[in-house]
């Protein structure tokens, strides 16, 4: 067995195009090997911007052997009633590559058949690879393709060199141009020629002393120290940025890091838009002292050592003083008028064709603020805080240093509202209202930021299902699955319990557009959305299906009620005799459901015939009252277990009693009685689907 190495050398790759594509090569190769028969250990992925690389160990010479039976014509075709092969039989002998004596005869539910057993001893693998390996580069996948010269092949960018090797053999073939060989190419200025490799198991080695390190995670954490370093000589350290450190790592082949300082008069500017222009633009790491304060100097990651690294510093220098001047040229512009004058500019803003502009969303937003606040039991003063921060929450898109740097959406509007004289809590909630950016991502910390994020979510969610954008398999333009468990984590966060229905649609009557139909319909349509959203984070908990089922078929409109109800629906299943428990209740629940009558207003005792049902009613009676108390204090998992005591009258009365007496009168009573005992499970669970 031998290793296979596969480098495909090309021209920069964009850094966030180099993971994907390594993922795809590793995993399908190997999987393409396995279909292929070819017997294969691990594979390794390695990548920088200027190659593609993937190691497979422990790969066997050449296919396994298959043994085949291969069914022909039946017999009384294949041969005369003499015994002698007919033209089917010659045929189907020429066809399998054997004489027409080594045809035997397999005995099949239809008959007879001529059957041929063969052995396909398999191919050498370099023959396979041979013509596997191109179809596979030309397959990567990529966001963006070109095409180079006058070849018809495509790649993401045009190809330089391909090594191909199993073990110390080529592995031959052409791609376009390009014929494989032994040889990687070296850094392109620190060592420029071609690295020639004798055995796969050298690629590493090699090309570390060509400078490049090919190995990502060697690199990220070469990167890692560099910065650190020199965030430690500056007298500071590395703002925490993994993100860019990824990126990064995918930008250089062998990272040199170096120090640049900028003038300390731009420190005027929030420390968001300075992280932001070094970070955004140029991948500089920004520096902070040891209380955290932003430093006036920054760290750049060099593809190259150069001989005068200062050199370099004050080239880094130049060109992020260019970026900080139009970062502080937009940022003292923007604070040339307060942040409400610009709500009115929103109007020149789109949100939705079919729902208007910004500035509509804005007022919308702030109504079903108001409308929430209420609900949440806020005091008027809150109330006029999530006002405010509704109306000023999207008045910064249309400032100059959001143009810019458009992730600066919130943060800006913070900074310009705090220096426009709002209250603190009124910028802040203008900064939170866009959390969470992504499911599971930080939450609002302010209960205004809280109030306003599930008013902005919600009017765009509102509106996109009334006008027949709501997400289709896995479209979702705008997001908004996203915003939909945004909405479920902030409510869970906050215990906020109002009704969601009312939710959905008092939004959808703000926009004043909708007709009566419309909105029931949308109303329904979204709520089940949201529905299936609990759903998926339920079961993303850990939580069973069957419960989870359960207690959403029963009620699904006051959020943190949902997770209560199933926690407690859990816990009783935890319980030994719960499986005779759910049966004695999925009967009562089926029963009802079943019954096509109409039930009395009240159960009739006189019309008792057996003590079993006078037991049972007695028995609710006491039950249903401790279980409204329990409910009324949301503590859903006394009101259950309070429920199970049910379970020994019930299935006394199912032993005693035919509940279809032919009697109509009994017949009603009893379906009257156990129509009430199913009730007592509306509000927490469907006990129908649970599985017991």
């Amino acid at each position: 067995m031998e290793t296979i190495l596969l480098e495909i050398g090309c021209e920069e790759i964009p850094a966030s195009y180099i993971e994907p594509a390594l993922s795809f090569l590793s995993s399908t190769l190997t999987q393409k090997l396995s279909d292929v028969r070819i017997d294969h250990g691990k594979a390794t992925a390695y990548g920088t911007p200027k190659r593609l690389a993937v190691e497979i160990l422990a790969v066997a010479a050449k296919q396994s052997s298959l043994e085949m039976e291969i069914l022909g014509p039946p017999v009384k075709v294949g041969f005369t009633e003499s015994g002698k092969p007919t033209v089917a039989a010659e045929k189907f002998a020429e066809k399998v590559h054997l004489s027409v004596d080594r045809l035997t005869v397999k005995d099949t539910p239809k008959g007879q058949y001529l059957c041929a057993s063969i052995t396909d001893r398999g191919q050498p693998t370099i023959v396979i690879l041979k013509a596997l390996l191109p179809e596979l580069i030309l397959a990567t996948p990529f966001p963006k393709i070109m095409k180079w010269s006058d070849l018809r092949i495509q790649f993401t960018r045009p190809l330089h060199s391909i090594l191909a090797l199993y073990g110390n053999k080529i592995i031959p073939f052409k791609l376009g141009n390009i014929s494989s060989n032994r040889f990687a190419l070296g850094h392109r200025f620190m060592n420029p020629g071609r690295v020639s490799l004798a055995d796969p198991s050298d690629y590493c080695d090699a090309m570390r002393n060509a400078h490049v390190l090919v190995d990502m995670a060697e690199r990220k954490k070469m990167v890692t120290k560099e910065i650190s370093k020199i965030a430690k000589r500056l007298g500071g350290k590395v703002f925490p940025d993994s993100e860019l450190v990824d990126t990064v790592t995918n930008l250089v082949e062998y990272p040199v890091a170096v120090a640049g300082k900028f003038d300390p008069v731009f420190l005027e500017l929030p420390d968001k838009v300075l992280i932001t222009s070094m970070r955004e633009h140029q991948k500089y790491f920004a520096v902070v002292d040891q209380k955290d304060n932003l430093m006036p100097c920054f760290i750049a990651v060099n593809n190259t050592l150069a001989k005068d690294m200062d050199v370099v510093a004050k080239g880094h220098e130049r060109v992020l003083r260019a970026r900080l001047s139009d970062a502080q040229f937009f940022y003292r512009a923007d604070l040339q008028a307060p942040l409400e004058a610009s709500v009115e500019r929103l109007k020149g803003i789109l949100f939705q064709a079919k729902l208007g502009t910004v500035f509509n969303k804005t007022l919308r937003v702030q109504k079903l603020a108001e409308f929430i606040g209420s609900e949440a039991g806020l005091s008027a003063v809150d109330i006029q805080m999530a006002s405010r921060a509704a109306l000023l929450s999207k008045a910064d898109l249309v400032s100059q240093m959001v143009i810019e740097f458009p992730k600066l959406q919130g943060t800006m509007g913070k900074e310009y509202a705090l220096k426009s004289g709002e209250a603190e809590s009124v910028s802040i909630a203008i900064e939170e209202h866009y959390r969470p950016t992504a499911s599971g991502g930080q939450l609002p910390e302010t209960l205004i930021g809280a109030i306003v994020s599930i008013a902005d979510k919600v009017d765009s969610l509102s509106g996109c299902f009334s006008v027949g954008l709501s997400p289709t398999g896995a479209s979702d333009p705008y997001a908004l699955r996203r915003q939909a468990i945004g909405v479920i984590q902030i409510m869970l966060n906050r215990n906020f319990s109002f009704s969601l229905a009312k939710l959905i649609e008092t939004s959808l009557k703000i926009y004043g557009q909708f007709s009566a139909d419309l909105i029931r319909n949308t109303t329904d349509a979204l709520h089940a959305f949201f529905q299936n959203r609990m759903s998926f984070l339920l079961a993303e908990q850990g939580f069973a299906k069957d419960s989870i089922a359960a207690v959403l078929s029963a009620s699904s409109d006051r959020i943190p009620n949902v997770w209560n109800r199933v926690r407690a629906l859990e816990g009783l299943k935890s319980a030994p005799d719960f499986e005779p428990l759910a049966i004695a209740f999925k009967r009562v629940a089926n029963i009802v459901k079943k019954a096509d009558i109409a039930f009395l207003p009240d159960i009739d005792t006189s019309l008792f015939q057996d003590p079993t049902e006078t037991a049972l009613y007695n028995s609710y009676q006491m039950v249903h009252k401790r279980v409204s108390h329990h409910l009324s204090q949301q503590d859903f998992s006394q009101a259950l277990r309070e429920m199970a005591t049910l379970r020994d009258p019930v299935d006394a009365f199912f032993t005693a009693v035919l509940v279809m007496a032919d009697e109509p009168n009994i017949r009603t009573n009893r379906l009257t009685l156990l129509k009430q005992i199913g009730s007592l499970f509306d509000d927490i669970a469907d006990f129908t689907k649970i599985s017991a």
